[in-house]
């Protein structure tokens, strides 16, 4: 039986971004005006829950926390001692996470775990404190998975998009470009290998090349951009559940530490001004 979380609602979109944490920095990255001011000007209509698939969380198989309240997980090490001061105690959402799981075993994906221990890790929390402070919306997380590649996490986000009609805000939290071992901080423009890959990801997302996007292994210096692909990843979940004839924008699109991409997208299936 369908649970009751398929109450038809406002069609959502789906978006990526990176999740705009900086390792020893309490001042604000170039992303936080924009994560701050997410009500305003990215998504007036409040979602009745948020599904965020987290470049940090990284399993065997697709795997959703089933919990009724979310932790603070600190999954970091030697960070500034502000972070681990901070808390976002959303409520779980487990009829979505349930909803995940069905949609998920339904659509072919013969292995999916539930995880009824785990919190939110940073890749969620940090973004969300900042996008919707009160931490009134319930949230769930959804794993990724290192070993498989594009084409799984689009299929993935293909599963999942009838959630958008239930009132569910997919996210996929990682980065445009993720190489922590080449983040500068010194002055100067930023690195060509990083600007290249970025600026190929955007080109091919808004001129609507997504087959080129899902199959990321053959992009320009992806190897410097994404030595590991998790953080890449949840983009195509969010592409994958915007469903065909989806139109990509960019909303935000900043740099820091001449290699850092804040770049953010929105998948929607109409205009937007």
């Amino acid at each position: 039986m369908r649970s009751s979380i398929s109450v038809k609602m406002e069609m959502m979109d789906t978006f990526f971004f990176q999740h705009a944490l900086k390792r020893h920095a309490e001042e604000e990255t170039p992303s936080w005006e924009f994560f701050k001011t997410w009500k305003e000007r990215v998504q007036a209509c409040k979602p009745k829950a948020i599904l965020i698939v987290s470049a940090h969380w990284v399993t065997s198989h697709p795997t959703v926390n089933v919990v009724d309240h979310n932790d603070t997980i600190y999954d970091f090490d030697d960070f500034s001692p502000y972070f681990y001061k901070l808390k976002y105690p959303a409520p779980g959402a487990p009829q979505v996470a349930m909803r995940v799981k069905e949609l998920l075993s339904t659509s072919g994906f013969e292995t999916v775990h539930e995880d009824r221990t785990r919190g939110l890790d940073h890749a969620a929390w940090f973004p969300l404190r900042l996008m919707y402070p009160d931490a009134g919306i319930p949230v769930c997380e959804l794993s990724v998975q290192e070993d498989m590649d594009g084409r799984h996490h689009y299929n993935i986000g293909q599963a999942l998009a009838p959630l958008r009609s239930e009132g569910v805000m997919i996210i996929g939290s990682g980065a445009a470009v993720n190489n922590v071992a080449a983040i500068s901080e010194d002055e100067g423009p930023v690195f060509s290998w990083a600007l290249e890959f970025g600026t190929w990801l955007k080109e091919s997302l808004l001129d609507g090349r997504f087959d080129e996007v899902i199959h990321f292994e053959k992009a320009p210096h992806v190897k410097m951009a994404h030595p590991e692909p998790s953080h890449f990843y949840p983009l195509l979940v969010a592409l994958g559940a915007a469903e065909n004839g989806a139109k990509a924008h960019l909303i935000h699109d900043t740099w820091d530490d001449r290699c850092v991409c804040f770049a953010a997208y929105r998948f929607s299936s109409t205009s937007i001004s």
